[in-house]
């Protein structure tokens, strides 16, 4: 037959519903509307049965038709549905899961790195989002027969959770050693609160082996980075500004700020008065008593001003305001501006390039007797205030650029609280500069006749990211990474990093462009100390490999504790002085600062990625092949500098843990620690709003999964709560709420009530015994295991992509389009009616085995509670066995049939011309006549219905009517009630190697024949007798 001699040819189908394919329908007589949609439904699908489910069964022959039979309940909910995931998640080895994948023999390793997620508080819906992304990945990968690599882990210190532990007692009073103890318990109790709900959403790891910074083996590790990065120069102490916060009484580093755009300064215009005018401008008349012009919206600093910047490009004006007579100097294209802000008329009267103003001197508005400079800079614009910029080099990062190069005075006038030092003057000493400090000031200015204007002004500005307070700038004695030196190096690994979505590469990139240093000190006891010591006399820093290494060693062996605990001549023994040509140790004190948790954090590429060997001093591999060609030496040595595979995180992480984890690994490796970086977004409400306990729309992902006493609130599960993550377009901000997880209820709803019906329809089959060969199957049979490999390879595709919500379309798309309103649809009287043991229905249950493990396996990473409870049910297997633990989906190659799809495409086409002609009716009370001249669609119909006429052909069961009539072309004497209709249909194989437009024609009328009473079929010679079909089952 044709089927067979097109099987022979691969091809590439031109598809129904892509464009211009099949083309050239007839107007059917009478004119009716023709579909061509791709394989329209007769049926609703799997819940309801063209025959035997359609009314009661007579009673003498209900027992003879086979209907679904199994125990696997439809529906769980409330407590039983809980109950139901804690027993699967014990009797199927969640806990032992991930042990055992990693003992299995594998040829290939899946490396996920987790970033660790905060010690400080309750599991929340972000931890859920990133938590369940991970794990459906790292499921997809055990499933494919890799050795995932999953260490969870958590970041342990850091200020915040030193001022959760210590509440209201604050520090006062407790040592560094009791600070760290309350510290440790409080992350403690963090840490187990967040483990046993990622536990309970099913999350696959080894609970008992998870990392941890606060561990003396990390810490260990995190110095061995900090003494290699401080061996070659890029770690270094300096006297500099930083980010400040003073609710805090620490440094901060870029990515510990959160920018707040409604933040409002007092923002104030004020005059500098040229004490000595510019060289190039003393020959100018009328100049005296000109005054610079500057804005800020810090006043505070105005007291440790030390110069007065210009664009050396700029044009710049000397004006005379017309109320006043008061003669400024301002950047000629800011002067329309100030006109409007001022309400005058600025007279110009002169105008010079910037350049011309070198040589100024101006005197200080507040500080009588101080003189300050007119400089060039670079950082000065011209989109707000005068063009000429206030500097004050204490307190702002540009600002100490020009001072570093034209050796200003560094002169911080603002302690560690925020507030003003006697070096400030009595008049401000111990005021706070943001506030009253800032009152202050402006008074002083107003009273010495420099103040112009005061404004509010809203902009966005610094806050310290836990207390929620502003920060401010000021220089401080900390220790830095010069990551100027090591940001080109970063920005060319990273492009050989592949990052999803492509566009957060745009938001790394410029985020490593604006960093030229970073802060690594804080001034707190909750951290790894940085392990220096300092000389009592000269306070010069004693640091290098002798002195770090040994520290390392005791962190490893007794933990950073140790750093307080023993006295510093444990901490420096003499052949640790000796080979650092110290003194005594007696002459050195411990330094009292910790490393900022972004390097804590890092740093575990060194701690989690880089495991030591047990046995350290064994043999190097590379040594024990030494007789071996170099190139092939080292071919066989296993990297020592691994790298993750993927690193997953919140978009918040493109400033955090991803940069600065590739700077740490750049600076050591010379490499990143990551090949791919997975950004994705927020959890947010269902409103698009952030989550807030003030507002009151915070989810709770145990609430989610427990429900609560609100009926309200019922007990979602954790399953849905994954299928939650799965379906988001995760690389946008993720929205959660009572109508999102609804209907993703109902959605894993369908799913479980489609592998229901498949268990139903599969009850006392066995496949290892009783599978039908593809060869001998249905052709229908044959195109459902071609569609479910086609299906199975773009699921794979998409997992490997980390695009779940695509698997999660696929997979509806799959359920509703090609089971439930197609193929469930034409084969139920085929499952139903057929001898138990017959060929035909034997094909159809081999299909549906097939379907049901391979729709299981699909879905298991995201549900997988839901796919062992259908393993626990499904046939073929041994009891006790476990889906996880038995691989991916198990498509295969002869599946593939080439021509067979464009078949039954074309049995389609002429199916929807069907259907089209009698809509809304039954197609079981039809006869149906199909006209196709001879050639290759002709072929491809009867390869599905080899006699002219049948009742029982594939022919007729794909078109679900009473009868088929194939021919070359329609009789003449056809009943005055026939509707007649044509269509075309277009083969294509082989890209058009093989390509035929065949015209075909059909005549629909009512079947002559009865109601069978078993079947429901329109086959019988009365309304009392079995068709011939049925008789022949009923029998025996």
């Amino acid at each position: 037959m044709l089927l067979f001699r097109v099987s022979a040819v691969s091809r590439n189908v031109a598809r129904w519903g892509s464009g211009a394919l099949r083309t050239g329908a007839q107007p059917l007589h009478p004119a009716l509307p023709f579909s061509y949609g791709r394989r329209r439904s007769y049926s609703s699908g799997e819940g309801s049965a063209q025959s035997a489910e359609a009314e009661p069964t007579q009673g003498q022959y209900r027992d003879s038709v086979l209907v679904p039979q199994t125990d696997f309940p439809m529906k769980l909910t409330g407590q039983k549905l809980l109950d139901r995931e804690l027993e699967i998640q014990k009797t199927c080895g969640f806990a032992e899961l991930y042990s055992w994948q990693r003992e299995r023999k594998a040829k290939k390793e899946f490396c996920l790195h987790d970033g660790p997620p905060y010690a400080n508080g309750d599991p929340h819906v972000g931890h859920a989002l990133n938590k369940i992304l991970k794990d459906i990945r790292n499921r997809f990968e055990m499933l494919r027969g890799r050795q995932v690599h999953y260490i969870p882990g958590w970041d342990c210190h850091g200020l915040p959770i030193e001022l959760k532990a210590l509440g209201e007692l604050g520090t006062a009073g407790l040592s560094p050693l009791q600070i760290r103890q309350k510290a440790r318990e409080f992350a403690e109790a963090a840490i187990a609160r967040q483990r046993a709900a990622f536990q309970r959403w099913g999350v696959m790891a080894d609970w008992d082996k998870c990392y941890y910074t606060f561990d003396g083996a990390y810490e260990a590790a995190q110095l061995n980075v900090f003494q290699e990065m401080h061996r070659k120069g890029l770690i270094y102490q300096d006297f500099k500004p930083v980010f400040w916060s003073p609710s805090s009484r620490t440094a901060l580093a870029e990515a510990e700020l959160e920018y707040n755009p409604q933040h409002v300064s007092r923002a104030i215009y004020a005059t500098f008065p040229l004490a000595t005018l510019p060289p190039k401008m003393t020959a100018e008349a009328d100049l005296a008593g000109v005054s610079v012009l500057v804005w800020t919206t810090q006043p505070w600093t105005i007291p440790a001003n030390q110069a007065v910047c210009y664009m050396p490009n700029a044009q710049y004006s000397v004006v005379k305001r017309a109320d006043s007579s008061q003669l400024l100097l301002v950047a000629s294209e800011r002067c329309a501006a100030l006109e409007a802000l001022l309400g005058t008329q600025l007279e110009s009267k002169g105008s010079f390039i910037g350049s011309a103003l070198e040589g100024g001197i101006c005197r200080h508005p507040t500080i009588p007797d101080k003189e300050v400079p007119l400089l060039p800079a670079n950082h000065v614009t011209m989109a707000k205030g005068t063009g000429l910029v206030h500097t004050a080099p204490a307190h702002g990062m540009e600002d100490y650029s020009v001072a570093s190069h034209y050796k200003l005075s560094l002169e911080c006038m603002v302690d560690q609280e925020g507030r003003f030092t006697e070096l400030a003057g009595p008049e401000l000493n111990t005021l706070s500069v943001m506030d009253e400090g800032t009152d202050k000031v402006i008074s002083m200015l107003k009273a010495g006749g420099a103040l112009v204007r005061e404004e509010a002004c809203v902009h966005s500005y610094p806050y310290d990211w836990r207390s929620m307070q502003p920060v401010l700038i000021r220089p401080s004695r900390q220790w830095f990474i010069n990551t100027a030196s090591l940001k080109d190096k970063a920005k060319d690994v990273l492009q050989k990093v592949r990052v999803l979505p492509e566009s957060a590469r745009g938001s790394l990139l410029a985020m490593l462009d604006r960093r030229t240093y970073w802060c690594i000190s804080r001034q707190r006891s909750w951290g790894v100390p940085i392990p220096v010591f300092y000389h009592k006399d000269s306070g010069e820093a004693l640091v290098n490999k002798h002195t770090v290494s040994h520290i390392s060693k005791l962190f490893k062996e007794k933990g950073s504790d140790c750093w307080w605990e023993l006295p510093v001549e444990s901490l420096l023994p003499p052949d640790v002085l000796k080979k650092s040509k110290a003194g005594p140790a007696t002459d050195y004190v411990r330094g009292e600062d910790v490393l900022d948790i972004w390097f804590d954090s890092g740093a575990s590429w060194a701690a989690v990625l880089e495991e030591e060997e047990e046995g350290g001093d064994a043999e190097e591999p590379e040594s024990r092949l030494s007789w071996l060609p170099s190139p092939l030496r080292k071919s066989l040595v296993p990297d020592s500098d691994p790298m993750a595979d993927v690193y997953l995180e919140g978009k918040d992480q493109i400033g955090g843990w991803f940069q600065s984890s590739l700077l740490t690994s750049v600076a050591v490796r010379n490499k990143a620690p990551y090949k791919s970086l997975v950004v994705h977004g927020f959890a947010i409400s269902e409103q698009g709003e952030k989550m807030s306990k003030s507002v009151g729309n915070v989810v709770d992902p145990d609430t989610v999964i427990n429900g609560a006493a609100d009926p309200g609130t019922p007990a979602y599960g954790a399953d849905v709560l994954r299928w939650w993550v799965a379906e988001s377009n995760v690389f946008s901000e993720v929205q959660i709420g009572p109508a999102a997880l609804n209907s993703a209820r109902d959605a894993v709803g369908k799913v479980r009530n489609t592998l229901r019906f498949l268990l139903g329809n599969l009850q006392g089959f066995d496949p290892r015994t009783q599978a039908v060969d593809p060869k001998q199957m249905h052709y229908i049979d044959q195109y459902m295991l071609h569609q479910l490999r086609d299906f199975s390879i773009k699921v794979t595709d998409a997992y490997g992509e980390f695009d779940a919500g695509r698997v999660i379309r696929l997979l509806q798309a799959f359920i509703t389009r090609d089971l439930s309103s197609f193929y469930f649809s034409i084969i139920k009287d085929r499952l139903y009616c057929e001898p138990e043991n017959s060929l035909a229905r034997r094909s159809c249950q081999t299909v549906l085995e097939e379907v049901l493990d391979g729709l299981t396996r699909s879905v298991a990473p995201v549900l997988p509670h839901l796919a062992e409870e259908v393993h626990a049910h499904a046939p073929g297997h041994d009891e006790g066995d476990t889906l996880f633990r038995s691989g991916w989906i198990k498509s295969s190659s002869v599946w593939r049939r080439p021509g067979l799809e464009e078949a039954v495409e074309g049995a389609c086409a002429i199916r929807d011309s069907f259907l089209s002609s009698i809509p809304g009716k039954n197609a079981a009370q039809y006869d149906l006549t199909i006209a196709i001249e001879p050639g290759l669609l002709f072929e491809l119909m009867e390869s599905f219905q080899e006699q002219p006429t049948s009742t029982c052909s594939q022919l007729t069961e794909l078109m679900m009517v009473a009868r088929t009539t194939l021919t070359s072309a329609l009789p003449r004497d056809l009943p005055p009630d026939t509707l007649l209709g044509s269509g075309n249909f277009l083969i294509n194989l082989e890209g058009g190697v093989i390509r035929e437009d065949s015209a075909y024609s059909i005549a629909v009328a009512p079947t002559s024949a009865a109601r069978c009473p078993r079947c429901r079929r329109y086959t019988a010679v009365s309304p009392d007798c079995l068709c011939p079909r049925c008789q022949g089952v009923v029998s025996g």
